[in-house]
């Protein structure tokens, strides 16, 4: 007889269930969150395993990777499937969620998440915390001007991020109350920006180092980031097994309703990874107005 198991991951325990191949529950129970005490706790169980789910997540990798170096078969499922059948549960819970997993696991009601490898793991953590200290940086800015705004203060022109500082010393330095508030803002502005470029450094000695980065900025239109950006979400090329997956991968392709009589084209699903969406968005901008024909 084949058993299934089904994780529900939180960041202290994880509920885990094991059905039969027939759907009756076999055993039952929570371990610690780490691939160790998880794995200590599927030993016990007398009969192999086929397969063992859990959901995408903050720790999916980790436990995955894991779970799998201790001779697991581990599936990760798209959270979103599972949501359809786990919504009408009148009870839900973390042990009702493993059921559910293993239930999944057992029928084959899922949909594979692919798991990226370190590498790739880290260059999308890199851009993150890039973009997050950029974001950060820009908001600083924009409080600064609101603060200067309420005295009536203003900056003039376009101003760029060399003399944005220095431009504003130059403003409040008649207003010592002012000046006093705003200097933190300027020096913690000063440090979201360095430390930005330091992330933006080790960037690009990535794409330095990465021979299909440097070949897919010869496309017109495509900078370093745009590059590695998309490098660290495509991950495993083999994984597509055409060209135009990899569209309706990123949320790019249109959706489609179709029911009875009625047939309509849908705008595109924008299911996929957000943040390379976005950065294709800006690398095609960049191609329509700025890059100059050949």
């Amino acid at each position: 007889m084949k058993f299934y198991a089904g994780l529900d991951v939180s960041l202290a325990e994880t509920a885990i269930c094991i059905v039969d191949e027939n759907g009756v529950i076999y055993r039952e129970g929570t371990a610690v969150s780490h691939p160790d005490d998880i794995a200590l706790w599927l030993s016990k169980v007398e009969h192999s395993l086929e397969r063992i789910g859990l959901e995408a997540g903050a720790t999916a990798a980790w436990l995955f990777n894991g779970l799998r170096e201790h001779g697991y078969h581990m599936v990760c499922i798209d959270p979103r499937k599972l949501r359809a059948a786990t919504k009408m549960m009148p009870v839900k819970n973390d042990r009702n969620d493993a059921r559910a997993i293993a239930s999944c696991m057992r029928v084959g009601w899922y949909s594979v998440v692919h798991i990226k490898s370190d590498v790739s793991q880290e260059l999308r953590m890199l851009l993150a915390n890039r973009r997050t200290l950029k974001i950060k940086a820009i908001d600083i800015e924009n409080e600064i001007r609101g603060t200067l705004k309420v005295f009536g203060l203003k900056l003039s022109g376009r101003v760029t991020q060399g003399p944005y500082e220095r431009m504003i010393r130059e403003l409040i330095e008649d207003v010592p109350r002012l000046a006093a508030m705003v200097q933190p803002m300027l020096i913690a502005r000063r440090a979201l920006r360095e430390q930005s470029a330091v992330l933006e450094k080790m960037l690009l000695g990535e794409v330095r180092k990465d021979e299909t980065c440097r070949r897919l900025m010869t496309i017109p239109g495509v900078g370093a980031i745009t590059a590695i950006t998309y490098v660290g979400t495509i991950d495993d090329p083999d994984r597509f097994q055409r060209s135009r997956d990899v569209g309706a991968h990123l949320g790019l392709t249109p959706g489609k309703y179709a029911s009875g009589e009625v047939d309509r084209t849908l705008p595109i699903t924008k299911c996929g990874d957000v943040i390379m969406r976005s950065t294709l968005y800006q690398a095609a901008l960049a191609l329509l107005t700025r890059t100059r024909k050949l």
